[in-house]
């Protein structure tokens, strides 16, 4: 084999390859630009965007009969503000096309039964994303902030300040900071959103082999010591919510391994199908027994 023959075979085979580096060159370069018109359209309309996340905060100040007014700490807080506000509605209007290129980058590659079963993978994670932000923005985070201003104290009926003769009643009231409650939901929006992609998680990986529904029963013990930890450290520190997040994470593990061994009963039944699997398989007998 001459030099110019071997150097036209290594021409032939990284051709390819750059071509799927371009082809993932553009659909990050769209996913990029989709984000960018997202964020720049949620720059607009930001103040209301805003007050909308401000409506848990205002409803338990509400029923203590406070107004809901939050302060700018430092000049340029508001700026920030409308950034991060922008930043997170800029990436759910985004969300589809981000999602979107992964898919059509791989989908060329897959067999029609591959893509089958991986598409509703694809449709389930925005789905399950988007329930878990509601679950935290309708329900965990009035009763965090109901929580946390439960310490206020007024000085109607307050503790006088001792050794300050005449002193009026001490006030411990709430006086926000914008960036720090724009901070603190987003945190609970993305966390409950992230934590209930653990079904969608599993679940493939289950498809693929990688997990198995006995393995996450025997796990049982570790996945609570991790999800308490979870709990820990994407919740502020109260029991409430970290309980909350416990129970709920914890649920959607139970759920997962349900699903994970769906997905294996149902591999099972098609290696049958095939002839590829007897009744007399260890991994069929241990099926039956699981069954039962």
């Amino acid at each position: 084999m001459t030099d110019r023959t071997r150097q036209d075979e290594i021409d032939d085979k990284s051709a390819p390859l750059i071509e799927h580096l371009a082809e993932l060159r553009s659909r990050l370069i769209k996913s990029v630009l989709a984000f960018l018109v997202g964020m720049v359209l949620c720059f607009t309309v930001a103040t209301p965007i805003f007050n909308f996340l401000t409506a848990p905060l205002c409803t338990a100040l509400a029923e203590r009969g406070q107004d809901c007014d939050l302060i700018f700490i430092s000049p340029q807080e508001g700026f920030f503000v409308a950034i991060k506000v922008s930043i997170l509605g800029g990436f759910m209007l985004a969300f589809p096309v981000i999602a979107a290129q992964p898919w059509r980058f791989v989908a060329p590659g897959l067999y029609r039964s591959e893509k089958n079963a991986f598409l509703p993978f694809l449709l389930a994670s925005p789905l399950m994303f988007l329930l878990g932000a509601s679950f935290a923005f309708y329900i965990v985070t009035p009763l965090a902030y109901n929580f946390f201003l439960g310490f206020q104290q007024f000085g109607a009926g307050g503790e006088v300040v001792e050794g300050v003769p005449g002193a009026a009643p001490l006030s411990v009231v709430f006086q926000g900071s914008a960036q720090e409650y724009l901070n603190l939901t987003i945190k609970f929006i993305v966390a409950f959103g992230l934590c209930f992609q653990l079904p969608v998680l599993l679940t493939l990986m289950g498809k693929a082999g990688l997990v198995s529904a006995e393995g996450l029963r025997s796990g049982r013990k570790w996945a609570v010591v991790g999800i308490l930890t979870l709990a820990a450290l994407v919740t502020p520190p109260d029991v409430i919510t970290q309980v909350i997040l416990f129970a709920v994470v914890y649920g959607l593990y139970e759920i997962s391994i349900r699903l994970v061994a769906m997905v294996e009963k149902k591999r099972l039944d098609e290696l049958r199908r095939e002839g590829l699997l007897d009744d007399d398989d260890p991994v069929f007998e241990d099926e039956l027994e699981r069954e039962k």
